[in-house]
């Protein structure tokens, strides 16, 4: 059985999401942040990187959410999670997922965890206060390209759930997604999936 490392409000999210989609048969294990359990000695053996998520499977241990995502799309293909049978559509699905991986979570990073990059605390400060405006920056361009009703048009996808994710911090990071109608319409839609409220309901 699959293991799911994840803390809540975290990209891990994603992932669960996408194991209640696909209803594959799956543990949860909540790392506990505020004890920081992902530094431990036990969590690092299993993930060196201390983060999450990471998908403990009978092959081994697996990190990075657009590897976990499109593995779970893989490993279900009767859930039609990912357009396995067409490389051009997901080229450009890993596209957007990469692009969320690789510049949406790091713009939103400067915010909390501005500690990896600067240690004067007159540079943090600095990175937290240009936030919001690479935020919007950020899903000004995901807007403009949304294809709807879903990040791939008509099909929903595993880049749903991760956009959804990263949506979620939006407000926290002093950005109001009433600016993004698409994308607050998919906020919407996908609040009511019982996948996500299924997700959401996993805090301890």
């Amino acid at each position: 059985m699959l293991t799911l490392f994840h803390a809540p409000g975290t990209c891990s999210l994603a992932s669960l999401i996408t194991l209640n989609e696909a209803d594959i048969e799956h543990d949860v294990h909540v790392v506990k942040f505020a004890n920081s359990e992902q530094r431990s000695p036990e969590y690092l053996a299993l993930n060196p990187k201390g983060r999450v998520p990471a998908l403990k499977t009978e092959r081994g241990v697996l990190t990075e959410t657009p590897a976990i995502l499109l593995y779970l799309a893989q490993i279900a293909p009767q859930a039609g999670l990912a357009p396995l049978s067409d490389p051009f559509a997901l080229g450009e699905l890993q596209a957007f997922n990469t692009y969320l991986a690789s510049t949406v979570h790091v713009a939103h990073a400067h915010r909390p965890r501005g500690s990896r990059w600067a240690d004067e605390e007159s540079s943090i400060e600095d990175m937290k206060r240009r936030v919001p405006g690479n935020m919007t920056e950020c899903f000004n361009l995901i807007e403009a390209g949304f294809k709807g009703p879903w990040v791939m048009g008509d099909t929903y996808t595993i880049a749903d759930p991760y956009l959804y994710t990263l949506s979620t911090w939006l407000a926290g990071d002093g950005v109001d997604i009433a600016n993004f109608p698409r994308v607050q319409d998919h906020f919407r839609r996908m609040n009511e999936r019982p996948a996500v409220k299924k997700a959401l309901a996993v805090t301890a």
